[in-house]
């Protein structure tokens, strides 16, 4: 474990906070570290103070001899008048960086086709100056000039903003393949919970001016949690409870967070085991229908077109969505997946009637009460200057949520405000603040269908928990679109892409979607490139060549050694808690004795390390 990177006794305050007190932490060959928190609580000052950006009132960084370090900071400072091949392979000859597989790769996942001349929509430019680049392109450029070289650690802040769900999956590809294994440093902060479970190793919890440190990713750094704070008091008895749902969908939810150790599992499902379901979709229908009735939004045989200016001058018509046939239930949870300017926002616009069909026919039930939770926050605006308790005053007295009436406040209380901002204006709160009582004054507007626009823009992993919670017991018909991929799998139901303007459903959800997109993209009876997503949970069947078929075999032989390996694991837990039980009930002053158990104990646990380091091995080889 050899050092690279650390903190000793830092402490950073301003006049009105105490940021980071004495904190010390360290990054090692090998560390790939996940950083988590409520937003203003330090993660971006821990990772300035680490890369030597801003100086610590007292306490020092320690960096390794020689060790090299690239961060990416939030702020996307480009240097001005450079173009984007300047930015991202700097003076190096073309020869040169084309002949780097690497570089090639992160161009072609983050750039586009453009530098080999195989644009495709959606790529930047190679030689657009970057002062004429949008935010997202900027961000996309600012993250290829730093991983086109060569660091020893890496520290990323907000990496995935801006990028789709296939940049994101390419993203973590690459840095799960960048470094050979025990080998360079990553230090990420991001509230991309699916993200953090894919990279991630260890995960840094940044709190109350300290850091804690957890083993593994996400999904284990919740159930350490829950451990941790079931322990502790049963003071937090709500926010234990709200841990303990998020560890259930973990343990329930998606394929993907079961790829752990089953002994391991056992232990989490032994904590949830009074758990109810996430969702009690069978109520939450009756209700939708009783609020709705039968009819909400229906999309029939629906195109819709655009004109656009041809060369030669003339009016011709792009057409954006065609033939959708899409007729919307009550109580219906549905994720909107496709790239940008796939049609998602027209799509939205149609259901919420701003947009017109071309052709074809939109239905509205009359008892439809739409409300959009988008990526703008303009409804605010008009109470700026208003106090929180002043806004929510004005609204209803309570509101109906999981069978328990709540008031305003409570409301206000379960996303995350205090009793203290209640008295602050609007204007004065923070992004994912107003993100919160915008989502609030929405569900008390009693709206029967939702649409949730990138609704986790400023909002931190705590939050979002928070919000997901509350949906979970709102009746009404909820349209999703969004690039978190775990919102999207943990709120909704089922997901549809729009693909070449069609509507298509994804019965195996945004993993179908991944391996569709990135067969369209490698091209007919060709294999995907590494990292364009398929690698992320989804593989791609090859021929049916020996190649192929040397390939299924070694996966069924992979497989069977992993169950043995499953198996084995739980064998050896149950004979180490049986030796555990044996060394209570043995003679204490009979030293021998204990010595003789406590090597066989030894021995157990040394095999078990051993058993789940070959489990780990082989969970990677049949993702990848």
């Amino acid at each position: 474990m050899t050092h690279l990177l650390g903190g000793e006794a830092l402490h950073l305050e301003y006049p009105t906070k105490v940021v980071l007190e004495n904190v010390t932490v360290g990054i090692n060959e090998g560390d790939r570290i996940g950083v988590v928190g409520r937003n203003g609580d330090g993660k971006s000052t821990l990772l300035r103070l680490l890369a030597g950006r801003q100086e610590p009132d007292s306490g020092r960084v320690t960096r390794r001899g020689g060790v090299t370090l690239g961060m990416l900071d939030q702020s996307d400072a480009l240097v001005t008048g450079l173009t984007v091949a300047q930015t991202v392979v700097g003076d190096r000859a073309e020869h040169e960086w084309a002949g780097d597989a690497r570089v090639r790769d992160v161009i072609a996942g983050l750039v586009g086709g453009t530098a080999t001349g195989n644009g495709q929509s959606g790529d930047i430019r190679w030689d657009a100056p970057v002062d004429e680049l949008s935010g997202g392109q900027r961000r996309r450029v600012a993250l290829a000039a730093l991983l086109t070289r060569d660091w020893d650690v890496v520290l990323l802040d907000e990496p995935t903003n801006h990028l789709d769900l296939e940049g994101v999956a390419w993203l973590a590809q690459h840095l799960k393949k960048r470094w050979p294994a025990n080998q360079g440093g990553l230090v990420v902060v991001t509230h991309d919970r699916w993200f953090l479970d894919e990279v991630s190793t260890g995960t840094w919890e940044v709190h109350d001016a300290t850091i804690e440190p957890f083993e593994g990713g996400y999904a284990a750094y919740i159930l350490q949690r829950v451990e941790r704070d079931r322990m502790a008091a049963a003071s937090e008895s709500k926010r234990q409870n709200l841990l303990r749902k998020e560890l259930a969908w973990l343990r329930r939810g998606a394929p993907a967070r079961s790829t752990k150790p089953k002994f391991r599992m056992d232990a989490a499902a032994a904590l949830i085991d009074d758990v109810p379901p996430i969702r009690d979709s069978v109520s939450l229908a009756r209700l939708a229908v009783n609020r709705l009735g039968k009819d909400v939004v229906d999309l029939l045989d629906v195109s819709v077109s655009f004109p656009v200016v041809e060369p030669d001058g003339g009016i011709g018509a792009h057409e954006v969505l065609r033939g959708i046939e899409w007729r919307i239930a009550p109580g219906e949870r549905t994720g909107i997946l496709g790239v940008n300017g796939a049609g998602k926002s027209t799509l939205l616009g149609l259901v919420a009637g701003t947009v017109q069909p071309t052709t074809g026919v939109v239905k509205r039930g009359k008892t439809v009460k739409l409300a959009i939770l988008d990526q703008r926050l303009d409804e605010l605006n008009e109470i700026a200057n208003e106090r929180v308790s002043a806004v929510i005053a004005r609204q209803r007295s309570s509101y109906l949520s999981g069978g328990v009436e709540l008031t305003p406040g409570q409301l206000l209380e379960r996303l995350g405000f205090t009793s203290a901002q209640l008295s602050t204006p609007v204007k004065d709160l923070s992004g994912g603040q107003k993100r919160r009582l915008q989502l609030l004054l929405i569900l008390l507007g009693e709206p029967n269908v939702l649409i949730l626009d990138e609704p986790t823009n400023d909002v931190d992993t705590d939050m979002l928990a928070a919000m997901e919670d509350l949906l979970d017991s709102w009746p009404g018909t909820l349209l999703v679109v969004s690039h978190d991929r775990y919102l999207v799998e943990r709120v909704t139901d089922q997901q549809y892409a729009l693909l070449d303007g069609r509507l298509r459903h994804l019965p195996g959800g945004v993993d179908e979607y991944l391996r569709i997109r990135a067969l369209a993209a490698a091209g007919p009876g060709r294999q995907p490139a590494p990292g364009t997503g398929v690698g992320a949970g989804v593989a791609v069947e090859a021929g049916n060549g020996l190649d192929s078929k040397l390939q299924r075999a070694q996966k069924r032989d992979a497989e069977k050694e992993l169950a043995a390996t499953d198996r084995r694991l739980a064998k050896c837990a149950e004979q180490i808690a049986a030796k555990h039980a044996e060394f209570a009930a043995h003679d204490q002053s009979d030293y021998l004795g204990l010595g003789a158990l406590q090597a066989e104990l030894s021995a157990l646990e040394s095999e078990a390390a051993a058993l789940e380091d070959r489990w780990l091995e082989l969970s990677e080889q049949l993702e990848g």
